[in-house]
Order: C-alpha cells, then sequence, then structure tokens
C-alpha cells in the first residue's frame, strides 16, 4: 500500500496576506507524518501555539502528491532495496 506522507511545516511571514516567507532558513520543520489526521493534529497544535503573531504560519504539504506512482523511477530509486 501506499504511503501518503505529509509535511508539516510553518515560519514567519513577510505579509499576512501572502505565502512569502521572511527568511527561509529560520523555517520550522515541526515533522513528516504518515497520515493527513496526525499531520492536521501536528499543524493544529503548532498554529495554535504562535496564535498571537499574525505573521507566523504553518502549512500542510502533501508530500504524496509530488510524486506520480505511474511513472517510471529516476536512477536515484534504482538504489533502494
Amino acid at each position: 500500500m501506499a504511503q501518503r506522507l505529509h509535511l508539516v511545516f510553518g515560519g514567519e511571514l513577510v505579509d499576512p496576506q501572502s505565502n512569502v516567507f521572511r527568511d527561509v532558513s529560520q523555517l520550522d520543520v515541526v515533522g513528516i507524518f504518515p497520515d493527513y489526521e496526525s499531520a492536521f493534529a501536528a499543524w493544529k497544535s503548532s498554529a495554535q501555539r504562535t496564535v498571537d503573531n499574525a505573521h507566523t504560519r504553518y502549512f500542510i504539504a502533501h508530500l504524496y502528491r509530488l510524486r506520480d506512482e505511474a511513472k517510471a523511477g529516476s536512477a536515484t530509486e534504482a538504489f533502494n532495496g
């Protein structure tokens, strides 16, 4: 069964109306989670912890959407296993 990995990360934005980070070297990478439910719980906890800073936002990236399982893998994947 394919894994549906999710990345939770956040940081301070230049403007609360945009998705441009002020300093990408200061991003808070909360972690990678095996399902949306656990990623959502981590996102919610981080977002609530920083609720007083209007410039700080957290996001959930659906990592499994970045990969097309139907396409042949790269040469790097040949080393897996």
